[in-house]
């Protein structure tokens, strides 16, 4: 990626700096992965969704096959994709480490590395207590998410 965006086509800089277009490449790299997953799931749930009594009255309403999929269909497809992203937040955390590095981006998982390195066990701690509260409050965030976007749910 670095050679073909920052060296063939000159799109972004090579190294980091502090401008927007410095992050495209590593916010790139790292969503790549997880976008075919997301749209997987996405294409999977509307084809299970297509087919539910209430799909079929907005077409009998007369909307269109994308308003009905928009409207009426995303509503409910995209309950799984916001579960998987709670729980891909580790894991998306994790992949910052080897993202950072490659691309000179001075970032909190870099310095966890160099920590690491340097057996500085305040800093590692403070690391893993900063993901593990971000993950829980991501998770958090997805749960209240799941109360406005399904109607069956709900807080007891």
């Amino acid at each position: 990626m670095l050679y073909a965006f920052a060296i063939y086509f000159k799109i972004v800089p090579v190294v980091a700096g502090n401008k927007i277009k410095n992050i495209f490449l590593p916010a790139f790299t790292l969503s790549l992965g997880y976008a075919a997953v997301y749209t997987r799931l996405l294409r999977t749930s509307l084809i299970e969704i297509i087919n539910c009594d209430y799909m079929k009255v907005a077409k009998a309403k007369g909307l269109s096959d994308n308003m009905v999929l928009i409207k009426h269909g995303l509503k409910n497809a995209i309950l799984p994709c916001i579960t998987l992203i709670g729980s891909n937040f580790a894991s998306l955390v994790a992949g910052s480490f080897a993202c950072e590095t490659i691309f000179s981006w001075n970032g909190i998982g870099k310095y966890a590395v160099e920590s690491i390195k340097a057996k500085d066990f305040p800093v590692i701690q403070g690391y893993i207590l900063v993901v593990a509260i971000s993950v829980i409050v991501l998770n958090l965030i997805v749960d209240i998410c799941y109360i406005y976007l399904d109607p069956k749910i709900e807080l007891k």
